[in-house]
């Protein structure tokens, strides 16, 4: 760094550019009257006492009388500590900045637009780790090792967690083991191709960031469960129906639980146009209070948009897209019960359990 560099750091660091120069100057003479100071200085003779004066008060320099005003320069200890804490300070700020800019306080805004893929990433595994009833990801292999500790976390605190795993834009997909994905998810399907990053959390947080070909890089974090009930039907139609399952750990028996009515409604409606009985528990929300619910009771009814199809089973889902509800009556009262965003409905469930299904007695 010149003379000149060093000048204009010392006016970014709080000198006057007359206090700068005169103490670069004198850093090079090592001591000198002020007259001398002023004449190897762009400071005027006029000007030369009060920046001295200045930089003494700031306790860059001492001066002394010796015939006249002569002056040299403190032990640099202080001023060099003092420049390192302004340097320090100079750094933090610029990295509060770009975290500000990058990643905005989600907790404070519904809908987080950011710059990178990272940082979507960052915050999806946050709210993986602390998910308490569903996740549903769409991911590459890659993707998913970087949140594999997290999904791990979601399952073992009882989350219900699918996994669609996409191949990378430049080369093959690599599965994991079953052994480990038995370890982070409750059923894993594969995607032949790439798709964006999707991740869904607790039916209110997103995270999305489209594939690496995008015409911009850019993602979103939305808290809002209109918006993720909208990226969830994505994940359904997009990474999940019609996929290879490649790893599941549901039962085949009874009692299955589901987090999706549509998912419960196309296992129960054959058993119940078969006059089968099914005893049913459901963890849900009041729709009228909003305070958390638990039922359980038996199926007297379902309805569903395409109920009067004769399609084969399963159910296509696109005839559950519509209303979808079943009636369970209880030992407290006869409640109906609707899925997520439910309107209509006494019940928003959240969790449903088929206990067991038996032939009605005559």
């Amino acid at each position: 760094m010149n003379g000149e560099e060093l000048t204009e750091t010392l006016e970014d660091a709080g000198l006057s550019p007359y206090q700068a120069d005169a103490f670069v100057t004198l850093l090079g003479l090592g001591s000198a009257s002020a007259t001398e100071i002023a004449q190897a200085s762009s400071v005027p003779d006029a000007r030369i006492y009060d920046v001295l004066r200045g930089l003494e008060d700031a306790e860059y320099i001492e001066t002394y009388q010796q015939d006249s005003l002569h002056a040299r320069a403190h032990d640099p200890a202080d001023v060099l500590a003092d420049l390192r804490l302004r340097a320090t300070r100079f750094e933090t700020a610029a990295e509060e900045i770009e975290d500000r800019w990058e990643r905005p306080d989600i907790d404070e805004h519904r809908v987080s637009i950011v710059k990178r893929l990272d940082t979507v990433l960052a915050q999806a595994e946050q709210l993986i780790r602390d998910a308490e009833t569903q996740v549903h990801v769409g991911l590459t292999v890659d993707q998913y090792h970087e949140l594999e500790d997290a999904l791990a976390c979601a399952l073992e605190r009882g989350a219900d967690v699918k996994v669609c795993l996409v191949p990378s834009l430049d080369r093959e997909m690599e599965l994991p083991p079953t052994d480990a994905l038995s370890l982070t998810a409750t059923e894993v399907r594969t995607r032949s191709a790439p798709s964006p990053f999707v991740a869904l959390i607790d039916r209110s947080w997103t995270c999305f960031s489209p594939h690496g070909r995008s015409t911009n890089e850019y993602g979103v974090i939305v808290n809002d469960m209109t918006h993720t009930y909208v990226f969830y039907w994505y994940f359904l139609t997009n990474l999940w129906e019609g996929y290879e399952s490649i790893y599941s750990a549901r039962n085949e028996e009874l009692p299955i639980t589901y987090v999706d009515i549509r998912h419960t409604l196309r296992e129960i409606v054959p058993l119940f146009e078969d006059r089968m009985e099914m005893v049913v528990s459901v963890e849900g929300i009041e729709t009228e209070t909003g305070h958390e619910i638990s039922l359980h009771g038996t199926v007297t009814d379902v309805t569903y948009a395409g109920q009067n199809n004769d399609e084969e089973d399963p159910t296509p889902l696109s005839h559950l897209a519509g209303e979808a509800s079943f009636t369970l009556e209880t030992a407290d009262g006869t409640y109906t019960v609707g899925g997520w965003g439910a309107m209509i409905e006494e019940i928003e469930a959240i969790q449903i359990t088929v206990e067991r299904a038996e032939p009605k007695a005559d």
